[in-house]
């Protein structure tokens, strides 16, 4: 399946620690879908009020951005993977 998307919108950093921790802001009414890049390997949970375990979908830290199906208002949630610290950041995309 092909996704046509506009330009990168807002982009937020989360911090990757030891406790699960969520965006700041929900995603817009417009977005669609997101981007990820993550600067520590951690694992990442998407929904309206998600929670990140170590179960959750992993993030290699420095590799080519994740795009990721994601519905308006949902959040992202994110916790280190071993001891690894850094950020995760997501973009916004929208159709």
């Amino acid at each position: 399946m092909t996704y046509r998307f506009q330009q990168p919108q807002v982009t937020q950093a989360v911090a990757i620690g030891a406790a699960s921790a969520a965006s700041t802001n929900p995603f817009g009414a417009q977005t669609w879908a997101i981007r990820v890049v993550a600067t520590g390997n951690c694992h990442i949970n998407i929904g309206q009020a998600p929670v990140a375990t170590a179960t959750s979908a992993y993030v290699a830290a420095n590799q080519k951005p994740e795009y990721i199906r994601v519905n308006p208002g949902d959040k992202i949630a994110v916790i280190q993977d071993g001891s690894a610290t850094g950020n995760v950041f997501v973009t916004e995309l929208s159709q």
